[in-house]
């Protein structure tokens, strides 16, 4: 019989997080105060706005540790303003406070490595609350955490222009992709197709990774990071170089989400890619 894991066997997935934001911090690190003030192509939110709102949503995963009444306590804010309306954004700036660009950049990447550390030593089978659903696994969690920050910096990577390194590690990304197959037609009330495509990806290594039963005429093969990009809603299927065949398979990719929340149509073709130099 396979022995349960311990509790305190270290969770790689949250040293990739921490990968993750050492990432984007390294690309905003030193940049003009200008940088901080643009709109990027996503919903007009600016670079501080994006950092601001990986600080919160990193903090509420800490509260997330605290139990239900914790995360209750930390996101009854929000909840209220998004209830009656009120921008993200706007929200996210007045609990901020008034830092700077750099101060916020600081306190994000410190607080980062913190939840890191915080994730990284627990049981993943362990369930912790998060948004308005069911709870979730911790390697669930800190993985979630991950493909956040993943998304909205490439917001901020094709704002200044630069093409992001990639590592193997956007492989918890995929996975995420992959497993929210069924939610993404779900979470907008359609039917969902029994048959699930073959994913078939290359990675960042040119290993390739694949998912569900192999089949010629309904599935999905190319680029990891462009599947995650759609995925993520940072790229339409229509920008990219992945195969996509079969009905259910271009469904799918129609309305790919692998966030939380409700239904969010993707970018329309064209409107979401890099800026055009490096700064």
């Amino acid at each position: 019989m396979t022995e349960p894991p311990s509790p305190h066997v270290s969770l790689p997935e949250a040293d990739d997080f921490r990968a993750e934001c050492h990432s984007l911090h390294g690309l905003l690190a030193g940049v003009d105060d200008a940088v901080w003030s643009e709109p990027t192509l996503f919903k007009g939110w600016t670079a501080y706005d994006i950092v601001g709102h990986l600080h919160m949503f990193d903090r509420a995963a800490e509260a997330a540790l605290g139990g239900p009444d914790a995360f209750a306590d930390f996101t009854a804010g929000y909840r209220e303003a998004s209830d009656r309306g009120l921008g993200g954004a706007a929200y996210t700036r007045a609990w901020l406070g008034q830092p700077s660009g750099p101060e916020l950049l600081a306190r994000w990447r410190a607080y980062a490595d913190v939840l890191a550390d915080r994730y990284r030593n627990l049981d993943p089978r362990s369930r912790v609350p998060w948004g308005r659903g069911p709870s979730m696994s911790v390697r669930s969690c800190i993985s979630a955490r991950q493909m956040e920050t993943w998304a909205h910096g490439q917001a901020v990577f094709d704002l200044i222009g630069r093409e992001r390194p990639e590592s193997d590690r956007i492989r918890n990304i995929a996975f995420i992709g992959v497993n929210t197959y069924a939610w993404t037609f779900r979470n907008r009330g359609l039917p969902v197709p029994e048959r699930k495509p073959f994913v078939r990806l290359a990675a960042p290594s040119g290993a390739l990774w694949s998912w569900n039963d192999p089949q010629a005429d309904d599935r999905i093969e190319g680029s990891a990071v462009e599947f995650c990009q759609v995925a993520a809603q940072t790229r339409n299927v229509g920008d990219t170089q992945l195969t996509v065949r079969g009905e259910t398979a271009r469904s799918w990719m129609s309305i790919a989400q692998c966030f939380a929340g409700p239904p969010h149509d993707p970018p329309a073709v064209g409107t979401r890619r890099r800026g055009p130099a490096a700064r």
